[in-house]
This record gives C-alpha cells, structure tokens and sequence, in this order.
C-alpha cells in the first residue's frame, strides 16, 4: 500500500515535467487515499496527513507533495460514539455521505444538511437521478459489484497466504523438533522452545522410533 501510494505520487508530480520546464512551475501534488479498511494502526484519527520531512529534525525539505489517508471504518467508529459534526465540518459530511446508502440515520442527517448546502443537496439530486435511471442503475449496480468482488479476491488472497505462512512456520517447527528429538532433547523443553503441543511432541518421538 504504502509503495502503491508513494509510486503514484511522484509519478503524478514527476509527470508534469516538460522539456527545459523548471520545477518551480510544477504544480502542488496531493494523492488522497480514502480508504474503506483501517491502514494505520498507530492512530485512531481518520484523517492523517503525511509531507517529506528531514528524520531527525524534522525540518520538512518540501510543501510541494502531500498524501493523505481517509480511513472510512475509523470515521464510522466516530460516528457511533457521535464523536463527528458533519453539520459544521465538510470534510466528516462528505465522507459520510459515502456510507450514506447503507445507512438510514446518515442519510438524513446529510438530506437536513442538503437543504442550506446547495452542493450536497446538487449531490443528492444527482442521487434520485441516478436511481430513477434503471441503465444508469444497472451500470452502477455493475460496478458496485466489481467492486465487492475485487474486494472479496484480495481478502480470500491474504487468507489464503496467511494460512501459507502459518503451514510453512508449522512444517519449520516440526522439522526443527524432530532434529532436537534425534539430539536427544525433552520432549517437555522441545515444545518449550517450539510453542508446539506436547501431545504433537510425544507423536514425532513415536514416529521416530
């Protein structure tokens, strides 16, 4: 993610770079990621922003690139515990309005806002267009659904190389505790120093002789 995030980045503000074009015309490059998974678990706060920064002064070397992080779940925590205002902060509104859909109580709370906010209640509008358009629906609906399948593949992967990873530690242990049995170690201190099951211990030691 963090790769992904940083490659876009420079890439987007390196592409404005033209032949004998000097860097002090390049314009500002923010990359914001508004993302429906919690990424940084070092903060609670749903919206952080990062700049370049000198590591141990922390003098910023410059203004011209910024990243920022909207973590979706964090911000919903906040809305259960009523620890947002969408009613003054654009940012919170907007935000929700994304989860809008799903859920009834936002929806209001944003179609009250909508009516002295004459963006949002445009945004609303385009809404009930949209879902009185049965193509446009059908096409929305298309990739909302792309969507929740792409996300399903990438979490059915990360399972998948989680349990990888956990059958190859597995095999790592077993491997090392039948070497420590041929050493003529415990099977007490073996499951000790492995984490292993003593029971499972006991088993190799049969195998073995």
């Amino acid at each position: 993610m963090e790769k992904r995030t940083l490659y876009y980045w420079s890439r987007i503000y390196s592409a404005q770079m033209q032949k004998g074009m000097p860097y002090t015309e390049l314009a500002k490059t923010i990359a914001i990621n508004i993302l429906n998974f919690r990424f940084l678990r070092e903060t609670e706060r749903f919206h952080t922003t990062f700049h370049l920064y000198e590591d141990q002064e922390q003098f910023p070397l410059t203004d011209v690139m910024e990243i920022h992080f909207m973590e979706i779940p964090k911000l919903m925590d906040k809305w259960e515990q009523r620890a947002v205002n969408p009613q003054d902060n654009e940012l919170e509104r907007w935000l929700l309005l994304l989860e809008a859909d799903d859920h009834e109580e936002i929806r209001k709370e944003l179609e009250a806002i909508a009516m002295r906010d004459p963006v949002m209640k445009r945004a609303f509008d385009e809404w009930e267009d949209l879902s009185r358009d049965e193509k446009k629906w059908v096409e929305y609906e298309s990739r909302r659904k792309a969507i929740l399948d792409e996300m399903a593949d990438v979490r059915e992967a990360e399972i998948r190389q989680q349990k990888a990873r956990e059958e190859g530690l597995l095999e790592g242990k077993l491997l090392v505790a039948k070497e420590m049995l041929a050493e003529g170690e415990s099977p007490e201190r073996i499951a000790k120093l492995t984490k292993l099951p003593l029971e499972e211990i006991e088993k190799l030691k049969q195998q073995l002789h």
